[in-house]
């Protein structure tokens, strides 16, 4: 992106100043995880885990009946980790498994938990058949004055093979590096 720059006698196409980016995320199995890993390497953003206080059960039945009754009651778990200046990014790339068609309680705490104002808000989900869910609907309603383009759903057991749709879905939102 180009920006025109006036020096009195003329103007000047000058690079626009890069995107400060952040790719936070939630990962309970680790497929999230990499999928982070993943943008932070194309985008050049800066990886942030989102990490509550009280971990979530391994087995799978309690986690899956965990989140569903969290995610009713609208919880939001408290957080052991914190962005230090969130004012510093203009970009916030946002991961989570998708628990019950949205994202984990943990993401909707980060969420809430900052002013998201004027920043582009971009979600990412793990998942084994549901993709985003409501995901994005969620997430606009939760930082309403931010910018939230569409998501990207990658299943969990294929995120090893993702790259490549990584990069071409990070790249066509102009956030490659």
């Amino acid at each position: 992106m180009a920006a025109i720059v006036s020096s009195g006698a003329g103007a000047q196409t000058q690079p626009a100043p890069a995107k400060k980016v952040l790719v936070a995320y939630y990962s309970h199995s680790g497929n999230t995880r990499e999928m982070a890993r993943q943008i932070a390497d194309v985008s050049g953003g800066e990886l942030f885990e989102i990490v509550p206080v009280t971990p979530y059960p391994s087995d799978y039945q309690t986690v899956v009946d965990q989140a569903k009754r969290e995610i009713n009651a609208g919880a939001r778990p408290a957080l052991k980790t914190r962005v230090d200046d969130m004012s510093q990014y203009d970009v916030v790339f946002v991961g989570s498994p998708c628990w019950w068609a949205t994202v984990a309680p943990p993401v909707a705490t980060f969420l809430t938990s900052y002013d998201f104002a004027g920043k582009t808000v971009v979600p990412f989900m793990t998942h084994e058949g549901s993709r985003m869910g409501r995901t994005e609907a969620d997430i606009r309603k939760l930082c309403p004055k931010s910018q939230v383009p569409d998501g990207l759903p990658v299943r969990g057991g294929a995120v090893g093979s993702s790259k490549e749709t990584v990069r071409r879905w990070v790249e066509g939102l102009g956030f490659g590096k």
